[in-house]
């Protein structure tokens, strides 16, 4: 087996190479819906993950950029590990300039905490590992980097269902959180539209004749906005509401937007039954009108499980060696790729990238002294199981 001190040995003096790997990542754009900066971006990470025993193959999209995947054969005997990361970030071309910052002990820019800096932990621990005794003496390993994260992985999903679908547990590089927190915790998400329908009248003259779906959509906003629980740590939350035409004519149609939040898959089983009884009875209550619901889970939650708890138990040690925190991070409200792996019954842990604070403001930074230590705890855990 490779040596766990030897790899965090060899890492010991390699954060100017990090940081050389990082800044050109940041300084170029790759928004989710940019797929020509995401391409650059994916070259890059391509040539970085030119490691000794790792297989890369790419993932083709028309929509986004291309899905990269890496692969190591490993010890057939020991069941794999799975590692997933994206490289899209949430900034338009032209929202968030100035690339990769140096301000003292921080780092700043676009992606540098979420998930670029992620990537490179992952890198750097791997080419340890290479360098000091050679992959093929781990279990094997599946890389999954998304081009999508930031809008729900809607391809990504599947990418990595498929490739990690044999993986014993999952290790998912987001944004580390303060005190190096491991996430075992996420909530999930849902979308759902709810369209209204009626009959357009005028305002003056035929009032009478005309079915209101504003008042029918209001009538369904106010039942599905009580099925809020904080309790259950269940939110419903009319983000948008829209319809008719001008307030002299009784409207015809509204429509509204709802984000919906969840702790476990039976909660968001029950608030989707919940939220179409409420539709069906927003009809009935406004006569003539009726109220359609389309959309539903976008994520499953990530849920906390005995196997995640022991595989957090076992990355905590290997971080504690590298002179990490090995807290817990309270339960998330916000997804992440994890949220996937999660549901496929994989024990999963999750934000195990540099620390910083600010993703998805242009506050981004990461803690550039975090990038080796995180790297090195990677490395242990891998060299350990």
């Amino acid at each position: 087996m490779p040596s766990p001190e030897a790899a965090a040995t060899w890492l010991h003096d390699m954060l100017p190479a990090m940081e050389a790997a990082l800044a050109p990542l940041v300084e170029v754009n790759s928004f989710t819906e940019n797929p020509d900066g995401g391409r650059k971006v994916a070259a890059m990470l391509r040539a970085l993950f030119t490691i000794p025993g790792l297989e890369a193959r790419t993932i083709p999209s028309s929509r986004f950029a291309d899905h990269l995947v890496f692969s190591s054969r490993g010890d057939a005997s020991k069941p794999p590990i799975a590692l997933v990361g994206h490289l899209d970030t949430v900034f338009p071309p032209g929202s968030f300039e100035g690339g990769y910052r140096r301000d003292d002990a921080l780092r700043r820019g676009p992606g540098v905490l979420d998930m670029k800096g992620g990537l490179v932990v992952v890198a750097y621990a791997l080419k340890a590992l290479a360098e000091t005794k050679g992959l093929d003496a781990l279990p094997p390993l599946r890389l999954v980097i998304v081009a999508d994260e930031e809008v729900g992985s809607p391809e990504g999903q599947k990418v990595i269902r498929e490739t990690i679908a044999d993986a014993r547990s999952c290790l998912v590089f987001e944004s580390g959180r303060a005190g190096d927190a491991i996430i075992t915790r996420r909530k999930g998400t849902g979308t759902v539209k709810a369209i209204a329908h009626g009959k357009a009248a005028h305002a003056g003259n035929n009032h009478h004749e005309g079915k209101n779906a504003i008042w029918a959509l209001a009538y369904f906003v106010d039942r599905v906005q009580k099925l809020t629980d904080y309790d259950r740590g269940v939110t419903v939350n009319v983000g948008k509401f829209t319809g008719g035409t001008s307030k002299n004519t009784v409207p015809d149609r509204a429509e509204a937007l709802l984000d919906l939040r969840f702790c476990t898959r039976a909660d968001a089983d029950e608030l989707l039954g919940s939220i179409r009884l409420a539709a069906e009875a927003a009809g009935i209550a406004v006569a003539g009108t009726r109220v359609d619901v389309e959309g539903g889970i976008a994520r499953d939650p990530m849920e906390r499980s005995d196997a995640s708890v022991a595989l957090m138990s076992a990355y905590a040690e290997a971080a504690r060696l590298s002179g990490l925190g090995t807290g817990e991070s309270p339960l998330l409200g916000g997804g992440s790729d994890a949220s996937t792996s999660s549901a496929m019954g994989i024990a999963s842990i999750d934000g195990l990238g540099p620390r910083g604070k600010g993703f998805h403001t242009q506050d981004e930074h990461i803690e550039v002294t975090s990038l080796v230590p995180k790297a090195q705890a990677l490395a242990r855990f891998l060299a350990g199981v």
